[in-house]
């Protein structure tokens, strides 16, 4: 069993930054394709970036290649996802997954892990 928790996140104004951490605890991730999904008040969950087991591939979502990074240390157990140039339209909770094998997908009910959420605030 894998457990989760994100931190990071809080309230920023338009064009600021942040840095969210994903730390897994149970056992190692590093053998799991991780990403970072997003939900906005009366909206579907949607797909942020994901990172492959090993780090050496990464996707991002269009609404947000450019501005944000994922990125890994399997050493932590911890995935991260650097925003900058953050939009009011950023405003969601995000949440960190983890899926059994090394390859990444965009679909949300391809993963078998997730985190509780941290609440990112995107000031005008």
């Amino acid at each position: 069993q894998v457990q989760l928790a994100e931190s990071g996140g809080g309230l920023v104004q338009a064009g600021g930054s942040l840095r969210l951490s994903c730390t897994a605890s149970g056992r190692t991730v590093s053998s799991y394709a991780m990403a970072w999904f997003r939900q906005a008040p009366g909206k579907e969950r949607e797909f942020v970036a994901a990172i492959s087991a090993r780090g050496s591939s990464t996707n991002y979502a269009d609404s947000v290649k450019g501005r944000f990074t994922i990125s890994r240390d399997n050493a932590k157990n911890a995935v991260y996802l650097q925003m900058n140039s953050l939009k009011p339209d950023d405003t969601a909770a995000y949440y960190c997954a983890a899926k059994g094998g090394s390859i990444y997908n965009r679909r949300s009910d391809l993963y078998d892990y997730w985190g509780q959420g941290t609440q990112v605030t995107v000031s005008s």
